[in-house]
Protein backbone atom coordinates (compact mmCIF):
# COMPACT_ATOMS: atom_id res chain seq x y z
CA UNK A 1 0.00 0.00 0.00
CA UNK A 2 1.34 3.54 -0.80
CA UNK A 3 0.40 6.74 0.40
CA UNK A 4 0.60 9.86 -1.34
CA UNK A 5 1.23 13.23 -1.26
CA UNK A 6 1.66 13.34 2.53
CA UNK A 7 3.53 16.18 3.97
CA UNK A 8 6.01 14.33 7.28
CA UNK A 9 6.31 15.75 10.34
CA UNK A 10 10.03 16.62 9.62
CA UNK A 11 9.36 18.30 6.49
CA UNK A 12 7.45 20.66 4.55
CA UNK A 13 7.31 19.48 1.58
CA UNK A 14 4.76 16.73 0.36
CA UNK A 15 6.02 13.05 -0.18
CA UNK A 16 5.02 9.38 0.18
CA UNK A 17 5.18 6.10 1.98
CA UNK A 18 4.75 2.80 1.30
CA UNK A 19 4.33 0.04 3.67
CA UNK A 20 4.35 -4.01 3.21
CA UNK A 21 3.80 -7.28 5.87
CA UNK A 22 3.12 -4.47 8.70
CA UNK A 23 6.52 -2.80 8.08
CA UNK A 24 7.54 0.53 6.02
CA UNK A 25 9.11 -0.43 2.96
CA UNK A 26 9.83 3.05 1.48
CA UNK A 27 9.65 6.78 1.83
CA UNK A 28 10.24 9.02 -0.32
CA UNK A 29 10.14 13.13 0.25
CA UNK A 30 9.06 13.76 -3.00
CA UNK A 31 5.87 14.47 -4.33
CA UNK A 32 5.81 11.90 -7.31
CA UNK A 33 4.03 8.42 -6.55
CA UNK A 34 6.10 4.99 -5.41
CA UNK A 35 5.36 2.97 -8.14
CA UNK A 36 5.90 0.20 -6.21
CA UNK A 37 2.42 -1.12 -5.58
CA UNK A 38 -1.33 -0.86 -7.18
CA UNK A 39 -3.29 0.23 -4.02
CA UNK A 40 -2.78 3.54 -3.73
CA UNK A 41 -4.02 6.17 -1.66
CA UNK A 42 -4.03 9.83 -2.38
CA UNK A 43 -4.48 12.60 -0.20
CA UNK A 44 -4.36 16.54 -0.33
CA UNK A 45 -2.96 19.06 2.28
CA UNK A 46 -2.48 16.36 5.24
CA UNK A 47 -0.08 15.50 7.54
CA UNK A 48 1.52 12.01 8.58
CA UNK A 49 2.54 10.83 11.42
CA UNK A 50 3.52 7.62 13.53
CA UNK A 51 0.61 6.67 15.55
CA UNK A 52 0.61 7.76 19.56
CA UNK A 53 1.95 5.70 22.14
CA UNK A 54 -0.31 6.70 25.03
CA UNK A 55 1.70 5.08 28.56
CA UNK A 56 -0.91 5.16 30.84
CA UNK A 57 -4.44 3.93 30.64
CA UNK A 58 -7.04 2.20 32.75
CA UNK A 59 -8.78 0.31 30.05
CA UNK A 60 -11.82 -0.45 31.79
CA UNK A 61 -12.51 2.78 33.19
CA UNK A 62 -13.08 5.02 30.39
CA UNK A 63 -16.81 4.51 30.51
CA UNK A 64 -16.42 6.77 33.85
CA UNK A 65 -17.21 11.01 33.58
CA UNK A 66 -14.73 12.97 35.89
CA UNK A 67 -15.47 12.60 39.45
CA UNK A 68 -14.62 14.94 41.93
CA UNK A 69 -15.83 18.42 43.05
CA UNK A 70 -12.61 20.09 44.37
CA UNK A 71 -8.78 19.91 44.25
CA UNK A 72 -7.79 16.91 46.54
CA UNK A 73 -3.94 17.03 48.73
CA UNK A 74 -3.40 13.09 47.14
CA UNK A 75 -4.82 10.49 45.40
CA UNK A 76 -6.11 8.46 48.27
CA UNK A 77 -8.16 12.02 49.46
CA UNK A 78 -9.70 12.04 46.21
CA UNK A 79 -10.68 8.01 46.27
CA UNK A 80 -12.01 7.85 49.66
CA UNK A 81 -13.98 10.98 48.49
CA UNK A 82 -15.67 9.67 45.19
CA UNK A 83 -16.27 6.34 46.71
CA UNK A 84 -18.60 8.08 49.55
CA UNK A 85 -20.32 10.76 47.09
CA UNK A 86 -20.17 8.74 44.12
CA UNK A 87 -21.14 5.04 45.31
CA UNK A 88 -24.29 4.74 43.22
CA UNK A 89 -22.58 6.29 40.21
CA UNK A 90 -19.68 4.12 40.08
CA UNK A 91 -21.62 0.86 40.95
CA UNK A 92 -23.79 1.65 38.35
CA UNK A 93 -21.36 2.26 35.82
CA UNK A 94 -19.24 -1.01 37.17
CA UNK A 95 -22.37 -3.34 36.39
CA UNK A 96 -21.04 -2.75 32.42
CA UNK A 97 -19.46 -6.04 31.71
CA UNK A 98 -15.79 -5.61 31.69
CA UNK A 99 -15.07 -6.91 28.56
CA UNK A 100 -17.43 -3.99 27.26
CA UNK A 101 -15.91 -1.07 29.29
CA UNK A 102 -12.21 -2.43 27.91
CA UNK A 103 -13.18 -2.79 24.33
CA UNK A 104 -14.89 0.99 24.97
CA UNK A 105 -11.34 1.97 25.86
CA UNK A 106 -9.63 0.20 22.98
CA UNK A 107 -12.35 2.78 20.66
CA UNK A 108 -11.18 5.80 22.65
CA UNK A 109 -7.62 5.76 22.47
CA UNK A 110 -8.37 4.69 18.32
CA UNK A 111 -10.08 7.50 17.62
CA UNK A 112 -7.71 10.13 18.40
CA UNK A 113 -4.95 8.23 16.65
CA UNK A 114 -3.30 5.97 19.23
CA UNK A 115 -1.96 2.68 18.14
CA UNK A 116 -0.54 1.64 21.10
CA UNK A 117 -1.25 1.90 25.15
CA UNK A 118 -0.30 0.81 28.10
CA UNK A 119 -3.17 -0.52 30.41
CA UNK A 120 -2.40 -0.11 33.77
CA UNK A 121 -4.44 -2.93 35.96
CA UNK A 122 -5.16 -6.47 35.63
CA UNK A 123 -5.19 -8.19 32.35
CA UNK A 124 -7.90 -7.80 30.51
CA UNK A 125 -9.37 -9.82 27.54
CA UNK A 126 -10.06 -7.97 24.11
CA UNK A 127 -11.06 -10.33 21.39
CA UNK A 128 -9.16 -8.97 18.07
CA UNK A 129 -7.61 -5.94 19.50
CA UNK A 130 -7.48 -3.18 16.42
CA UNK A 131 -4.25 -1.43 18.45
CA UNK A 132 -1.10 -3.04 20.12
CA UNK A 133 -2.76 -3.36 24.22
CA UNK A 134 0.89 -3.80 26.15
CA UNK A 135 0.05 -5.48 29.68
CA UNK A 136 2.82 -7.24 29.55
CA UNK A 137 4.48 -5.97 32.73
CA UNK A 138 3.91 -6.21 36.59
CA UNK A 139 1.18 -3.08 37.90
CA UNK A 140 0.94 -2.24 40.84
CA UNK A 141 -1.84 0.20 41.81
CA UNK A 142 -0.04 2.06 44.04
CA UNK A 143 1.57 2.08 48.30
CA UNK A 144 -1.79 2.89 49.27
CA UNK A 145 -4.03 1.08 47.48
CA UNK A 146 -2.44 -2.08 46.50
CA UNK A 147 -2.56 -4.69 49.25
CA UNK A 148 0.90 -6.68 50.38
CA UNK A 149 2.58 -4.20 47.22
CA UNK A 150 6.03 -4.97 49.54
CA UNK A 151 5.22 -8.68 48.57
CA UNK A 152 4.65 -8.43 45.36
CA UNK A 153 7.54 -5.23 44.42
CA UNK A 154 9.85 -8.00 45.92
CA UNK A 155 8.71 -11.07 44.65
CA UNK A 156 11.84 -12.88 43.09
CA UNK A 157 10.68 -14.17 40.52
CA UNK A 158 9.51 -11.05 38.90
CA UNK A 159 13.02 -8.94 39.40
CA UNK A 160 14.14 -8.33 36.58
CA UNK A 161 10.32 -7.74 34.88
CA UNK A 162 9.39 -3.92 35.30
CA UNK A 163 7.45 -2.40 37.61
CA UNK A 164 4.54 -0.03 37.05
CA UNK A 165 2.95 1.79 40.13
CA UNK A 166 1.06 4.84 40.44
CA UNK A 167 3.50 7.04 43.17
CA UNK A 168 4.02 10.64 44.21
CA UNK A 169 0.35 11.45 43.16
CA UNK A 170 -0.52 14.44 45.58
CA UNK A 171 0.80 17.95 46.38
CA UNK A 172 1.35 17.35 50.16
CA UNK A 173 4.69 15.60 51.98
CA UNK A 174 2.82 12.60 52.70
CA UNK A 175 2.83 11.97 48.51
CA UNK A 176 6.49 12.78 48.76
CA UNK A 177 7.46 10.53 51.29
CA UNK A 178 5.30 7.72 49.83
CA UNK A 179 7.84 7.91 46.84
CA UNK A 180 10.83 7.31 49.58
CA UNK A 181 8.58 4.44 50.69
CA UNK A 182 8.81 2.84 47.64
CA UNK A 183 12.08 2.98 46.60
CA UNK A 184 13.19 2.01 50.28
CA UNK A 185 11.43 -1.26 49.62
CA UNK A 186 12.22 -2.08 46.35
CA UNK A 187 15.17 -4.59 47.70
CA UNK A 188 15.84 -6.34 44.44
CA UNK A 189 16.42 -2.44 42.66
CA UNK A 190 13.48 -3.77 40.35
CA UNK A 191 13.50 -1.19 37.12
CA UNK A 192 10.37 0.92 37.95
CA UNK A 193 8.30 3.05 36.32
CA UNK A 194 6.27 5.91 38.21
CA UNK A 195 3.02 7.20 37.01
CA UNK A 196 2.53 10.97 37.64
CA UNK A 197 4.80 11.98 40.38
CA UNK A 198 4.03 15.06 41.09
CA UNK A 199 5.45 15.10 44.43
CA UNK A 200 8.67 13.49 42.99
CA UNK A 201 12.05 15.37 43.49
CA UNK A 202 14.97 14.88 41.17
CA UNK A 203 16.90 12.57 43.40
CA UNK A 204 14.14 10.31 43.67
CA UNK A 205 13.37 10.86 40.20
CA UNK A 206 17.08 8.96 39.36
CA UNK A 207 15.89 6.27 40.93
CA UNK A 208 12.97 5.25 38.15
CA UNK A 209 13.21 4.22 34.78
CA UNK A 210 10.77 6.52 33.63
CA UNK A 211 8.19 8.68 34.86
CA UNK A 212 4.77 8.71 33.26
CA UNK A 213 3.37 12.54 33.04
CA UNK A 214 -0.29 12.85 33.17
CA UNK A 215 -0.86 16.42 33.39
CA UNK A 216 -4.57 16.56 33.19
CA UNK A 217 -5.33 13.72 35.48
CA UNK A 218 -3.34 15.73 37.61
CA UNK A 219 -4.69 19.49 37.36
CA UNK A 220 -8.35 17.91 37.76
CA UNK A 221 -7.06 16.18 41.51
CA UNK A 222 -4.53 18.54 42.61
CA UNK A 223 -4.46 21.57 40.10
CA UNK A 224 -0.80 20.84 40.39
CA UNK A 225 1.90 19.34 37.77
CA UNK A 226 4.51 17.29 38.05
CA UNK A 227 8.12 19.46 37.98
CA UNK A 228 9.11 18.09 34.46
CA UNK A 229 10.97 21.08 34.07
CA UNK A 230 13.83 19.44 36.01
CA UNK A 231 12.77 15.91 36.23
CA UNK A 232 13.45 15.55 32.77
CA UNK A 233 17.53 15.46 33.01
CA UNK A 234 17.09 12.95 35.67
CA UNK A 235 14.85 10.36 34.00
CA UNK A 236 13.14 9.40 31.18
CA UNK A 237 9.15 11.02 30.62
CA UNK A 238 6.91 9.36 28.75
CA UNK A 239 2.93 10.33 28.25
CA UNK A 240 -0.50 9.06 29.33
CA UNK A 241 -4.08 10.25 29.59
CA UNK A 242 -5.10 7.88 32.38
CA UNK A 243 -8.62 7.10 31.99
CA UNK A 244 -11.95 9.68 31.73
CA UNK A 245 -12.08 8.73 35.56
CA UNK A 246 -10.05 11.88 35.93
CA UNK A 247 -9.93 13.87 32.57
CA UNK A 248 -11.17 14.19 28.82
CA UNK A 249 -11.44 11.00 26.55
CA UNK A 250 -9.32 13.09 23.77
CA UNK A 251 -5.45 13.01 23.94
CA UNK A 252 -5.08 16.21 22.21
CA UNK A 253 -6.42 17.84 24.81
CA UNK A 254 -4.00 17.00 27.25
CA UNK A 255 -1.31 17.40 25.04
CA UNK A 256 -1.79 21.21 24.48
CA UNK A 257 -2.64 21.65 28.24
CA UNK A 258 0.76 20.04 28.32
CA UNK A 259 1.94 22.73 25.75
CA UNK A 260 0.46 25.17 27.88
CA UNK A 261 2.87 24.50 30.94
CA UNK A 262 5.62 25.74 28.87
CA UNK A 263 7.85 23.04 30.97
CA UNK A 264 8.93 20.77 27.60
CA UNK A 265 9.47 22.29 24.12
CA UNK A 266 6.84 21.19 20.97
CA UNK A 267 9.70 18.73 20.07
CA UNK A 268 10.36 17.16 23.72
CA UNK A 269 6.05 16.74 24.00
CA UNK A 270 6.51 15.06 20.38
CA UNK A 271 8.85 12.79 21.77
CA UNK A 272 7.01 11.50 24.55
CA UNK A 273 4.68 10.29 22.52
CA UNK A 274 6.94 8.80 20.12
CA UNK A 275 10.20 7.85 20.18
CA UNK A 276 11.09 7.88 23.58
CA UNK A 277 8.08 5.63 24.90
CA UNK A 278 8.98 2.93 21.61
CA UNK A 279 11.99 2.88 23.80
CA UNK A 280 11.10 2.56 27.10
CA UNK A 281 8.12 -0.06 26.21
CA UNK A 282 10.47 -1.88 23.36
CA UNK A 283 7.91 -0.96 20.43
CA UNK A 284 9.16 -1.02 17.24
CA UNK A 285 7.29 1.99 15.91
CA UNK A 286 7.45 6.04 16.66
CA UNK A 287 8.95 6.60 13.58
CA UNK A 288 8.19 6.76 9.77
CA UNK A 289 11.21 5.43 8.69
CA UNK A 290 11.74 1.78 6.37
CA UNK A 291 11.77 -0.87 8.60
CA UNK A 292 9.44 0.46 11.68
CA UNK A 293 6.05 -0.84 12.58
CA UNK A 294 3.60 0.44 9.91
CA UNK A 295 1.41 2.21 12.97
CA UNK A 296 0.72 5.62 10.40
CA UNK A 297 -2.13 8.89 11.15
CA UNK A 298 -3.39 10.83 8.63
CA UNK A 299 -4.76 13.99 9.76
CA UNK A 300 -5.85 17.22 8.07
CA UNK A 301 -3.40 19.91 7.80
CA UNK A 302 -5.02 22.73 9.74
CA UNK A 303 -3.04 25.62 7.79
CA UNK A 304 -1.33 26.96 10.91
CA UNK A 305 1.68 29.31 10.93
CA UNK A 306 3.94 26.29 12.11
CA UNK A 307 4.29 22.66 11.87
CA UNK A 308 4.03 22.32 15.05
CA UNK A 309 1.29 24.09 15.68
CA UNK A 310 -0.94 22.09 13.00
CA UNK A 311 0.20 19.05 14.84
CA UNK A 312 -1.26 19.99 17.96
CA UNK A 313 -4.54 21.41 16.56
CA UNK A 314 -5.26 18.00 15.38
CA UNK A 315 -8.52 16.47 17.31
CA UNK A 316 -10.29 13.29 16.60
CA UNK A 317 -12.77 14.53 13.64
CA UNK A 318 -9.17 15.70 11.89
CA UNK A 319 -7.79 12.41 11.46
CA UNK A 320 -8.30 10.95 7.90
CA UNK A 321 -6.87 7.49 8.51
CA UNK A 322 -5.28 5.45 11.58
CA UNK A 323 -3.17 2.16 10.03
CA UNK A 324 -1.68 -0.40 12.43
CA UNK A 325 0.25 -2.57 11.96
CA UNK A 326 -0.13 -2.04 8.22
CA UNK A 327 -4.06 -2.85 8.62
CA UNK A 328 -6.35 0.16 7.73
CA UNK A 329 -8.46 0.81 11.35
CA UNK A 330 -10.22 3.92 10.95
CA UNK A 331 -10.83 5.97 7.57
CA UNK A 332 -12.55 9.41 7.11
CA UNK A 333 -15.84 9.74 4.84
CA UNK A 334 -14.21 11.56 2.14
CA UNK A 335 -11.94 8.26 1.57
CA UNK A 336 -14.38 5.44 1.10
CA UNK A 337 -14.84 6.65 -3.03
CA UNK A 338 -11.15 6.09 -3.14
CA UNK A 339 -11.34 2.77 -0.88
CA UNK A 340 -14.23 1.38 -3.47
CA UNK A 341 -12.47 1.83 -6.17
CA UNK A 342 -9.70 -0.17 -5.35
CA UNK A 343 -11.65 -2.74 -3.87
CA UNK A 344 -10.58 -2.33 -0.50
CA UNK A 345 -13.19 -4.74 1.67
CA UNK A 346 -15.06 -2.36 3.62
CA UNK A 347 -16.61 -5.62 5.29
CA UNK A 348 -16.25 -4.94 8.88
CA UNK A 349 -16.44 -1.50 8.95
CA UNK A 350 -19.42 0.48 10.58
CA UNK A 351 -19.83 4.32 10.14
CA UNK A 352 -19.66 7.04 13.10
CA UNK A 353 -19.94 10.41 13.46
CA UNK A 354 -17.67 12.87 15.46
CA UNK A 355 -18.57 16.25 16.04
CA UNK A 356 -20.17 16.05 12.45
CA UNK A 357 -17.79 13.98 10.77
CA UNK A 358 -18.24 10.87 9.63
CA UNK A 359 -15.87 7.74 9.67
CA UNK A 360 -15.56 4.25 9.48
CA UNK A 361 -14.46 2.33 12.19
CA UNK A 362 -13.21 -1.58 12.04
CA UNK A 363 -15.57 -3.14 14.05
CA UNK A 364 -18.97 -2.67 15.39
CA UNK A 365 -18.85 0.21 17.29
CA UNK A 366 -22.28 1.03 17.27
CA UNK A 367 -23.48 -1.93 18.34
CA UNK A 368 -20.51 -1.81 21.39
CA UNK A 369 -22.16 1.56 22.59
CA UNK A 370 -25.84 0.06 22.52
CA UNK A 371 -24.75 -2.91 23.99
CA UNK A 372 -23.09 -0.36 26.58
CA UNK A 373 -26.00 1.67 26.98
CA UNK A 374 -28.29 -1.46 28.30
CA UNK A 375 -26.10 -1.93 31.21
CA UNK A 376 -26.00 1.72 31.58
CA UNK A 377 -28.44 4.22 29.85
CA UNK A 378 -26.58 7.30 30.62
CA UNK A 379 -23.46 6.43 29.09
CA UNK A 380 -22.29 9.44 26.95
CA UNK A 381 -19.77 9.01 23.66
CA UNK A 382 -17.86 11.01 22.02
CA UNK A 383 -18.99 9.85 18.60
CA UNK A 384 -22.31 8.93 17.48
CA UNK A 385 -24.12 6.59 14.85
CA UNK A 386 -23.83 8.08 11.42
CA UNK A 387 -26.93 9.36 9.72
CA UNK A 388 -26.62 9.64 6.37
CA UNK A 389 -29.99 11.05 6.02
CA UNK A 390 -29.30 13.59 8.32
CA UNK A 391 -25.81 14.20 7.13
CA UNK A 392 -27.12 15.13 3.28
CA UNK A 393 -30.17 17.27 4.97
CA UNK A 394 -27.32 19.27 7.13
CA UNK A 395 -24.88 19.33 4.07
Amino acid sequence: MVLNNITFMNSREPGNISFKGGHISAVSNKPTSLNVDNFQINFNNVIAFPGLINSHDHLDFNCFSPLGKRIYSNYTEWGNYIHKEYKQDINSVLRIPIDLRATWGMYKNLLCGITTVINHGPVLEIKDPLISIRQDFQNLHSVKFEKGWIWKLNNLWLRKKRCIIHTGEGSDIQSSEEIDKLLKWNLFRRPLIGIHGVAMNEEQAKKFVALVWCPESNKVLLNKSANISSLKDKTRIVFGTDSTLTGNWNIWNHLRLARLTKQVNDSELYEMISRSPCKLWHVNSGDLRIGKKSNIVIAKNKGAASQWDNFYLTDPEDILMVIHKGNIRLFDGQLSDQLKQMNFDMTGFFPITINGICKFVEGDLPRLMADIKKYYPQAVFPCSVHDPINAIADA
